[in-house]
């Protein structure tokens, strides 16, 4: 089974996701630690993120693993946070990691959270959530983490939010059939108690991405 949650920047999906994986036994998959360990080896080594992101060995856990080497802290500066603002943007990097992420969500039962799960990633996932919240709240939530001021942080969250909306690959949109919650005012109870009424009863029967090798070569190459 699938559970996909989507939402802008400061949401509340990592909470929600990880905090939602734990209480149903099933993995999380944090993609945005993707897109920020491309972003931060990528300027560490003076390449365009396009380069590499579909050849790091990048493994997902209480700690984020890229190479050998644990890179859970330093993925979540504010200055690798715009780089990888930036490299998500980039179609090449999008297409090289859906890979990844398909190649993940194959075996065993997920929460996914990310900006395009369930309308690009994990299209028939058995339950989709779109998480929002007002802008000035999920500034004070990514403030709380990075310890920015809060105006800064909501100029940062507005330009993201913008780019996500307006970029031709994978655009952030909620999925037809996704369930839309707002938590400006909720608590991470009230989220995952509402999350947990929708969870389909019945696992869903197993089905495979495409992954193929010639359908991941066609995938990378878009």
């Amino acid at each position: 089974m699938i559970i996909a949650i989507d939402g802008p920047a400061g949401a509340g999906k990592s909470t929600v996701a990880r905090a939602l994986a734990a209480r149903l036994g099933f993995a999380f998959l944090d993609t945005g630690a993707l897109y920020r360990s491309t972003a931060l080896i990528a300027g560490e080594r003076g390449v365009p993120p396009a380069q590499i992101a579909g050849q790091l060995e990048i493994s997902l856990g209480d700690r984020i693993i890229v190479e050998g080497r644990d890179v859970t802290e330093a993925i979540r500066t504010p200055e690798v946070t715009r780089q990888s603002a930036d490299a998500a943007q980039v179609p090449e990097v999008r297409r090289a990691l859906v890979v990844k992420q398909r190649e993940l969500l194959n075996d065993g039962d997920w929460v996914a959270e990310g900006r395009d799960i369930g309308t690009v990633v994990a299209p028939d996932a058995e339950l989709k959530i779109f998480l929002t919240a007002d802008e000035r709240e999920r500034a004070r939530r990514r403030a709380a983490e990075t310890g920015e001021p809060i105006e800064t942080v909501r100029d940062q969250v507005r330009r993201r939010d913008q780019q996500d909306q307006l970029r031709d690959h994978s655009p952030l949109v909620p999925a037809q059939d996704a369930v839309i919650l707002d938590t400006t005012d909720l608590s991470l109870e009230a989220v995952l108690a509402q999350i947990e009424a929708l969870v389909p009863a019945v696992p869903a029967t197993p089905r495979l991405f495409a992954t193929a090798p010639d359908q991941l070569r066609r995938a990378a190459r878009g």
